[in-house]
């Protein structure tokens, strides 16, 4: 039965009936249709479609990057088992559904595909396996041999979790924030109360507590009200999500979401088979599959974002600790200097709890900091590394021609490149793809600006250890100069706050100083600079161009 399928090939003496029984058993052997074989052995595409539109006697279709299913037919279907089944629903018309299949004969299925599709009637088009299965792709918005989830609805679903992750992380910023304002806060009514307690130790009642009395009750409320708001902070850093990424691969791989009820988890699909020969052949693609491959860009190019903001929140937890350290050291330098100050009585206690709350606070500071530290060093080594990686461009102008008339003998080694145009040329955005092409590259321009951002909140963490170090140097030479050098066990103590207070100095700089190189490096960060972006809301004719010339 097979073979009558293809009598009109032996007819026109496109192959002989003895090569055909041998290329069909051939594709039973190997579990492949027959008709891709007879396209590897030379046969012409359109004589096998004549032939099995004469067989089956429907018209047949090519693949179309225009022949799709509707969006409200697709969005109800299961594209791998419409591949397996080899058949697709174009569209539905009152009674009647036009569908695309490889073999109208199956009686069975098409009765499936009538209760399927709630009608009556099919109106039948034949096409090729490997056609149809580019189609129900297509259907499907995924390049060849991509999964559902690489088409740019689900990406799109994905980077706008990626996003909602991203405003998350924001708010837990803005929280980490609101807990330092707090400590600074605490401190100043710290150094209130412990003005007024002190005037009042060495004058005792008097006069002064007019001054002394609203000092003290000031300074309660503004700890009260400093606590409350490091509380928040405190309870935020505690649910700090995991930083934890994958390694984008040019449209290889693909982001997917699961869990969105709860907590979405974003997963990295394995390599698809000879995608990364498809996106090398950038110049020969399509435009709808240009703009897939550049929605799986921004995509990855918004998780990169979404993990250089994990990593600037948890830095900001760590200057959070780090302003809780700073009070502890405040409250400890207080403790020590009312203690070697005033002889031993009943306010002795209040010296000594100043000293142990102070170290408690020290203690959680640095518990908080180590986190931010390691997420310092991870995010200098993803800029560094972002550094050396290809970018959008590199498919844009795939492998670009070395000008004749620049070889010199100064550049034969480091040749000079330059992109395929003229000096004629004024590259615009042109329709869709072109508008594709601009996001990704406004995208990219995003994702560089998120480096910096997080390369400047690595300084900002350095200058809190120097902040830090400054504190705990100022106590041990405040106490020195103060109280002098008489007693040996205080001036050892005095010299090893000093040395800790250096060492992190020393340690803020190692921070702070690359990430200022890196900033004068990157063109964000300098007053009076405007960056033109084009403006969607106006027509086309409006936007201004960019000429690059030889």
């Amino acid at each position: 039965m097979i073979t009558r399928k293809f009598a009109r090939l032996i007819q026109r003496q496109f192959i002989t009936q003895d090569k055909l029984n041998l290329i069909i058993e051939e594709a039973n052997r190997l579990n492949i249709y027959p008709e891709e074989l007879l396209l590897d052995h030379g046969i012409p595409k359109h004589e096998i479609l004549f032939a099995l539109a004469e067989y089956y006697g429907y018209p047949f279709v090519e693949y179309d990057e225009k022949l799709t299913a509707s969006y409200l037919i697709a969005i109800h279907l299961n594209m791998e088992r419409h591949k397996k089944e080899l058949w697709l629903p174009i569209e539905i018309k009152e009674n009647t559904a036009k569908i695309v299949i490889y073999n109208p004969e199956r009686t069975s299925v098409i009765e499936e595909i009538k209760q399927a599709m709630c009608v009556e009637q099919l109106d039948i088009l034949i096409a090729l396996p490997s056609d149809l299965i580019r189609i129900i792709e297509n259907s499907f918005d995924v390049n060849p041999g991509f999964s559902q989830t690489a088409g740019r609805t689900p990406l799109a679903k994905v980077r706008t979790f990626l996003a909602n992750r991203r405003s998350y992380l924001s708010c837990y910023r803005a929280s980490l924030a609101r807990g330092r304002t707090g400590l600074a806060f605490l401190r100043t009514g710290i150094a209130s109360i412990i003005i007024s307690l002190t005037l009042f130790r060495i004058f005792g009642i008097g006069y002064l507590l007019i001054l002394e009395l609203p000092l003290l009750i000031a300074g309660v409320v503004m700890v009260i009200d400093g606590i409350k708001w490091h509380m928040g902070a405190r309870n935020t850093g505690k649910t700090m999500p995991v930083c934890s990424g994958t390694e984008p691969t040019w449209g290889t791989t693909f982001l997917e979401v699961s869990n969105t009820e709860d907590e979405p988890v974003f997963k990295r699909t394995a390599p698809v088979p000879d995608a990364d020969n498809l996106r090398a052949k950038w110049n020969n693609l399509s435009p709808v599959m240009r703009r897939r491959f550049l929605a799986s860009d921004r995509t990855d190019m918004a998780e990169e974002r979404t993990i250089l903001a994990c990593y600037r929140t948890i830095m900001a937890r760590a200057r959070t600790g780090l302003a809780f350290a700073r009070t502890g050291i405040a409250f400890i330098g207080l403790g020590i200097a009312l203690f070697r100050q005033f002889h031993a009585g009943p306010w002795t206690i209040l010296d000594f709890s100043l000293i142990f709350i102070g170290s408690i606070m020290i203690m959680e500071g640095f518990y908080w900091y180590f986190p931010g530290r390691k997420a310092g060093v991870v995010a200098l080594e993803s800029f560094k590394t972002a550094g050396g990686k290809a970018t959008i461009w590199d498919f844009v102008f795939p492998l670009p021609a070395l000008r004749k008339d620049n070889i010199t003998e100064s550049n034969l080694t480091q040749p000079t490149y330059i992109p395929f145009v003229k000096p004629s040329h004024s590259p615009g955005i042109w329709a869709t793809t072109g508008l594709a092409l601009e996001r990704t590259l406004l995208a990219d321009r995003r994702g560089v600006m998120a480096r910096l951002r997080t390369i400047m909140a690595r300084s900002r963490t350095g200058l809190a250890f120097i902040r830090t170090g400054m504190s705990i140097a100022s106590v041990g030479a405040g106490l020195m100069v103060y109280f002098g050098t008489d007693s040996l066990g205080w001036t050892i103590f005095n010299l090893f706050l000093l040395m800790i207070g250096f060492i992190a100095i020393a340690d803020g700089l190692y921070w702070h100083l690359p990430a200022e190189r890196i900033r004068k490096t990157l063109p964000y960060c300098f007053g009076e600079m405007e960056i033109t972006m084009a403006d969607y809301g106006t027509p086309a004719r409006f936007w201004s161009k960019t000429t690059f010339q030889q």
